[in-house]
């Protein structure tokens, strides 16, 4: 990298560079181009437009940057544009594609997200530590400091032995354990029904019970800003706090639809109206019981132990029938979500509301096979109107009262040719569910569940408009840390 600098830097006067330096120089970049043609970058896009228009960016980038080194340029892929695959964006179903076409003459396959910066000359010195004739599995390292239910409790007795890449940061295989991975997957199709934590099932599946690699850290993948001390050292930077595309959508614009039933009215709903609800201009919930404190509206629908597909599709048919057309989206959450509909409003600056957008947290189920992707609805669903108008228009419903409403939802959209809008903003899980360098680079819109957990402390720590919120009169303030 020294070498490198010194030829550009020196670069901007020929005349007072040395015949030898010159020639120096053009080995170097020669090396250069063709090392950068071994890459295959695969950036995990997706087909929304404004996501798009992110991805296609990163890619003129990246192919600027390698067309000002010389003129090898590398392949960048576009996930969102291999749509041989329903469940492509999960990654291992590409491995075989990967092996044909690019076993023999590539090195590497460098994944990163929309919003990752490279700096690909530094990505170059990086990769070029590591013998590439070996298996390598490389990235930023994350590990869960207790065992979480997102990870079926996996390593429950010290789950920090194993470490999964922080996505955002980018990760790389090498070619040869690219094309181990396909022939297992030729001899052995994946078995797992469920897509839910993609970062750490990949790593699990590499890792093979210890017969495959470790993830081995590279701290130049990084997930600092571009403004970080830190960014010269970085081959990766990220920022994707929370993106805003323009003014935040009214909160006239905004319907929320808070699911309940009779037996959580009194310990779910104040925790609702003490911390997010006062965000929200238009909300209703929906439960099995009128009560006129709360009030709630009556669906006319028994509550049920298991999915609420009736409950969610009657809310659907009320906000298509009876609000304002002028409502351009609907919120779908849990009584146990604790959502921020402020910075909701930021991110929906983001999405044309004329267009079918089915947006939060996607998991996959049977995507090896088919299947289809959905959006987990402890997270909270989000629609426009548009979504829910043509999901109404087909004869796409419910198979049981009681049957996942967010699956059938996702096998709905699916069918109808509307793919499913992912944020990592949304957590199906509380924060101590995820590690906390993942959250460190986020300012998430919600989070789910109240299983040990105070949920007032973890609104106004994670997801109050300010780290200092009043309440009851008081200022609160708490510690990521305490929680």
């Amino acid at each position: 990298a020294f070498a490198l600098s010194v030829v550009f830097e020196g670069a901007e006067d020929k005349t007072e560079l040395p015949v030898l330096q010159k020639s120096e120089e053009s080995r170097t970049i020669s090396k250069v181009s063709k090392e950068l043609k071994e890459i295959v970058f695969v950036i995990q896009s997706q087909s929304n437009y404004f996501h798009s228009k992110r991805a296609e960016n990163l890619k003129r980038d990246i192919l600027k940057q390698a067309a000002d080194l010389g003129k090898e340029l590398p392949t960048v892929l576009l996930i969102h544009q291999m749509d041989r695959h329903e469940g492509a964006w999960t990654i291992l179903p590409l491995m075989k594609d990967f092996s044909v076409t690019y076993g023999r003459n590539s090195s590497w396959i460098f994944f990163c997200e929309e919003d990752t910066t490279i700096k690909v000359i530094k990505l170059l010195e990086i990769l070029g530590r590591f013998d590439r004739s070996k298996e390598w599995f490389l990235g930023k390292a994350l590990y869960d400091e207790e065992s979480t239910i997102i990870h079926h409790y996996a390593f429950a007795e010290n789950p920090t032995v194993f470490k999964f890449p922080d996505f955002a940061a980018g990760w790389a295989l090498s070619i040869p354990l690219v094309n181990k991975l396909a022939k297992k997957l030729k001899s052995e199709p994946l078995k797992s029904d469920f897509t839910i934590d993609l970062k750490h099932e990949i790593a699990l599946y590499i890792w093979q019970k210890g017969e495959g690699p470790h993830l081995t850290p590279v701290p130049e993948f990084c997930t600092d800003d571009v403004n970080s001390y830190k960014v010269d050292y970085c081959a990766t930077t990220f920022s994707n706090f929370l993106p805003l595309c323009g003014e935040p959508v009214k909160k006239e614009d905004v319907f929320v639809a808070v699911k309940t039933c009779r037996k959580f009215h009194g310990d779910r709903i104040p925790v609702v109206k003490q911390t997010w609800e006062r965000e929200a201009a238009l909300i209703e919930y929906y439960s099995d019981y009128a009560d006129i404190s709360i009030p709630t509206v009556d669906l006319g629908i028994p509550n049920t132990d298991r999915g609420h597909c009736g409950k969610t599709f009657a809310i659907l048919e009320r906000f298509l029938n009876r609000t304002s057309p002028r409502i351009s989206w609907l919120v779908i959450v849990d009584d146990d979500t604790l959502i921020s509909i402020f910075r909701l409003r930021k991110l929906l600056s983001c999405y044309d509301p004329n267009e079918p957008v089915f947006l939060g947290e996607r998991y996959g189920y049977g995507l090896g096979t088919g299947g289809y992707s959905y959006i987990t609805g402890g997270g909270g669903m989000v629609f426009s109107r548009i979504a829910v108008e043509k999901l109404l228009a087909s004869k796409c419903r419910c198979y049981s009262m009681d049957a996942p409403d967010d699956m059938v939802l996702g096998m709905c959209f699916s069918g109808l040719g509307i793919p499913v809008t992912h944020s990592p903003l949304f957590h199906q899980a509380r924060p101590m569910d995820y590690p906390k360098d993942y959250l460190a680079h986020q300012i998430p819109v919600s989070f789910h569940k109240h299983w040990n957990i105070d949920p007032v402390k973890v609104y106004f720590t994670w997801l109050a408009p300010s780290t200092e919120e009043s309440h009851n009169g008081k200022k609160v303030g708490y510690n990521r840390e305490d929680l």
